[in-house]
């Protein structure tokens, strides 16, 4: 089969990038595969216009045209061609406050592509429940993200003294500022990957937090913060899968997490659950994992479980059986 993979532009992220190129990377061993980037990263009128033409300028009129998130509205470049949406979340729809960009974005990001595209894809039965509230469609499938093979097991011993807790992510809901204030008591090292505004900074003075701020990490100094640290924390208010909980089962580390979907989908058993709102579960909960070995023990353990739900073979063989329909 020939696919033709296309993306958001680059100054978007690379996270749906990166969950693409494990699948692509399995997936072009036994078929042919093309990738674009949108040239354009806004979400203006103008952005908007240039990303579709673009998709219309390289779509392939004979093989599979997979539009890999975020920017949904391309399917409308693709009609007459054989389509695949996959949508992430609805963060583009609820970050929106204002009613007529709320109703735009709901009708370019969501309902016409949601008409349009051959098949729709969610990476998790959150994502497409939250469609069914805005869609009558009925043959959405989930399949889920896949985690890098470069993660792979590698246990160390837990420094139960001053545990090294890594942070992933800084924006608005990836709720740093309660876990801030849930570590103020307890003796560790918080590692922070991404950019951190002065608010955040003075906070973590102000607490007296020892901590370490990572940016710009490549996939390879990335996995290597993973290796380092003793407990991962993604105690996020809203995700549309969860990528670091599933990263860290791999390599064998505990996780805290948001007892909210799709955490718990995604996580099962094999994380500690709190409530993201609520700073003394935060805190109990990195407690119950810190002085606790058995707990750590069963996390770990359950981990290696979880993920094989997510092993990047059986995720490509599904995207694979889905483009031969």
């Amino acid at each position: 089969m020939e696919i033709t993979f296309f993306y958001r532009n680059h100054k978007c992220g690379f996270s749906i990038s990166k969950v693409f190129n494990t699948l692509t990377d399995e997936i072009g061993k036994t078929n042919t595969i093309e990738a674009y980037y949108m040239p354009a990263h806004r979400a203006d009128l103008i952005s908007v216009l240039k990303n579709i033409f673009y998709v219309f300028k390289h779509r392939n009129k004979k093989g599979i045209n997979h539009v890999t998130g975020d920017i949904h509205y391309c399917i409308i470049a693709l009609l007459g061609c054989k389509s695949v949406l996959t949508i992430h979340d609805l963060s583009a729809l609820d970050c929106a406050k204002n009613p007529f960009k709320k109703y735009i974005f709901k009708l370019l990001w969501f309902r016409l592509p949601l008409l349009m595209a051959d098949k729709v894809i969610c990476i998790s039965e959150h994502t497409k429940k939250q469609l069914g509230k805005i869609s009558n469609r009925k043959d959405i499938e989930v399949i889920y993200n896949a985690v890098d093979p470069s993660f792979e097991i590698n246990l160390k011993q837990f420094n139960s003294e001053k545990p090294v807790i890594l942070q992933i992510g800084t924006a608005w809901n990836k709720n740093l500022k309660n876990l801030i204030n849930a570590i103020q008591r307890i003796p560790c090292h918080l590692v922070i990957v991404g950019s951190v505004d002065i608010s955040m900074i003075r906070l973590l003075n102000k607490k007296k937090i020892s901590y370490s701020i990572k940016t710009g990490l490549s996939d390879a100094e990335l996995l290597l913060e993973y290796y380092e640290c003793d407990i991962v924390s993604f105690c996020s208010l809203y995700e549309g899968f969860g990528m670091p909980i599933i990263e860290a089962n791999a390599i064998g580390r505990c996780v805290l997490t948001s007892a909210i979907s799709p955490m718990t989908e995604i996580a099962a058993d094999a994380a500690c659950l709190v409530k993201p709102n609520d700073v003394i579960s935060i805190e109990n909960g990195l407690k119950q994992i810190i002085f606790n070995a058995d707990y750590r023990d069963q996390l770990i353990d359950k981990g290696f479980l979880n993920i094989l739900r997510f092993k990047v073979t059986d995720i490509s063989k599904s995207y694979i059986n889905l483009y031969s329909k």
